[in-house]
């Protein structure tokens, strides 16, 4: 439970430097607040450095549920991707930011975190290709 909490605070801190705004109402309007999380997306074809890409493409437009459903095409391509899960994590945490401390999809991306950790404990993403 502590190493969880850790990657989140290390993932956050990380992202002080470059701060990210809250979503635009109508991506708020787009996820409900109690609406459960949506089911991953069926495995498309491409590898999971393509869904990996496009994922950063949409999170930089602040459309963070299309870069969700990207980055769990790319971990579902590629399970072993830290890359992959780091993403999927930050982009579960940043839906789930606005609810409520303890909420379930924050303790989902702190799992992601970990495991992205597990996999590459050398990871350090890259915002902008």
């Amino acid at each position: 439970m502590i190493l969880p909490a850790i990657l989140l605070v290390t993932a956050l801190g990380a992202s002080a430097q470059e701060p990210v705004p809250s979503p635009a109402p109508e991506e708020e309007a787009a996820t409900p607040a109690d609406a459960p999380a949506a089911a991953p997306p069926a495995v498309s074809s491409g590898s999971a450095a393509e869904h990996v890409d496009a994922g950063l493409a949409a999170f930089r437009r602040r459309r963070f549920a299309a870069a969700r459903d990207h980055f769990q095409q790319a971990v579902a391509a590629d399970p072993n991707s830290a890359a992959a899960h780091f993403y999927l994590g930050y982009s579960i945490y940043k839906i789930a930011e606005p609810k409520r401390p303890f909420h379930p999809q924050k303790q989902e991306a702190a799992e992601h975190f970990a495991q992205a950790y597990n996999l590459d404990p050398t990871f350090k993403p890259v915002w902008h290709r």
